[in-house]
């Protein structure tokens, strides 16, 4: 096999200028974010040093996801995506300016500083859906996997850059700066949009409100590749998320050291970026469904595996194997719900798809937490690893359409759709 073929694939970017100014100004604005992510926990740490004030942190930033999102979602299958994803990023823009002056006034008390990270989740529950139609609308239908790919292997790598970069720049030049930087991150991301034609649905718009929402539900019902799907997502998140686990295990284990609990959770990003960097194979294989099962199934074995090590370098290993497993599945996952969704209702399941992304990870380290309070750190990890095996195996049992090879399903944009009667492809 050709050595090209296993790195990933970069065809998007040579065919397709549009989509590789997104690629850079969605870079940009991970990177941004990410440093807020750490300047966030560390101002509220400063102000509170209360470890329930930076639980709700991340609290504030999942519940506008899983509250306004099928609403967001809605309303993106309603309009111009394009329009919608540039107001939601002059939004988010707007907010990051507002988090840079109380950090450089220091006179907003730790509660306004929630509320304006719950602002800008909002504003980032709008995004998403808009932003979900660009890829399949873009590339051709062969490259949308490869186009997913590398957005994957960027946000992985500013995912672990952008903390300590984040952390440099604090201590440097202070809160303010850290939130004025993901600010200006904005501005790329709002020029890689700008440049787009228009992009309203094809096909029927949703019916605004509940209505609409319950469309899109209705069709996440019923459709049994895209559902499961979701499901062998929440599986490897809700029933394994590991990283609520690693100080207690770091402590039981490996001597407690920072050095090993950061590379712990570092080597998590550092397994994604490889294998998504070499995901030329299974982005152009065609077979998204066995590789995500594959993929969820060597990150829930991996963890479990990790539960019962006592080598810290096995265990960084496995980490490894672990992140990996996640990135192919999340290539896959993404790459299913984005080529066999009609345009008209790919709003709503990319919000479906970002709740659960968002949602499923807070409970997962929720879940680890108790379950380790209530037994042990291994017994969370090793339980929790073969939970997920077993789901990802009654998934795979329970839908052929994903074990079978590529899945079956709708050309976006192709299908007319009822306001009131969304199809069902795959029967229940």
């Amino acid at each position: 096999m050709s050595i090209t073929r296993t790195l990933i694939d970069v065809r998007p970017l040579r065919t397709s200028p549009v989509f590789r100014r997104l690629l850079i100004g969605r870079t940009v604005s991970v990177l941004g974010s990410f440093m807020t992510m750490v300047t966030v926990m560390y101002q509220v740490w400063e102000m509170t040093h209360s470890t329930v004030w930076t639980g709700a942190v991340g609290l504030a930033q999942a519940l506008p996801m899983i509250v306004f999102g099928l609403f967001a979602g809605s309303w993106a299958d309603r309009g111009d995506r394009r329009r919608i994803f540039l107001y939601a990023t002059v939004g988010q823009a707007a907010v990051s300016l507002l988090l840079a002056v109380q950090g450089f006034t220091g006179h907003v008390p730790v509660a306004g500083v929630l509320a304006l990270v719950a602002a800008q989740s909002c504003c980032s529950a709008v995004a998403g859906p808009a932003a979900g139609v660009f890829v399949p609308r873009l590339l051709p239908k062969e490259q949308v996997a490869a186009g997913l790919a590398l957005q994957q292997v960027t946000g992985q790598a500013m995912m672990l850059v952008g903390p300590a970069l984040g952390g440099i720049l604090l201590g440097r030049a202070g809160i303010g700066t850290c939130y004025l930087v993901d600010a200006l991150s904005f501005g790329l991301s709002f020029y890689g949009a700008f440049g787009l034609p228009a992009l309203p649905p094809a096909g029927e718009p949703s019916r605004a409100g509940l209505h609409g929402v319950l469309n899109g539900l209705r069709f996440l019902a019923g459709h049994r590749a895209i559902r499961g799907a979701l499901v062998t997502d929440l599986a490897a998140t809700v029933l394994s998320m590991p990283t609520s686990l690693f100080p207690l295990v770091n402590a039981e284990r490996f001597g407690g050291g920072p050095r090993t609990l950061g590379l712990f959770l570092s080597v998590l990003a550092v397994g994604g970026i490889a294998a998504s960097a070499l995901s030329g194979t299974i982005t152009r294989l065609g077979r998204p469904g066995p590789v995500m099962l594959c993929g969820a199934g060597l990150w829930g074995g991996a963890l479990a595996a990790f539960g019962l090590v006592r080598d810290p370098w096995a265990g960084l290993v496995l980490l490894a194997l672990a992140g990996a497993g996640d990135a192919v599945s999340v290539i896959s996952r993404s790459t299913i719900v984005q080529t066999h969704t009609p345009d008209a209702l790919l709003g709503r399941v990319t919000a479906a798809e970002q709740i659960v992304g968002q949602a499923g990870p807070h409970l997962g380290n929720l879940r680890g937490g108790v379950v380790a309070g209530w037994t042990s750190g291994t017994t969370a990890l090793v339980s929790g690893g073969l939970l997920c095996l077993f789901a990802v195996l009654w998934v795979g049992a329970r839908t052929p359409e994903l074990r079978g090879g590529s899945v079956p399903g709708p050309s976006a944009g192709t299908m007319p759709l009822e306001p009131a009667d969304v199809p069902v492809p795959d029967g229940p």
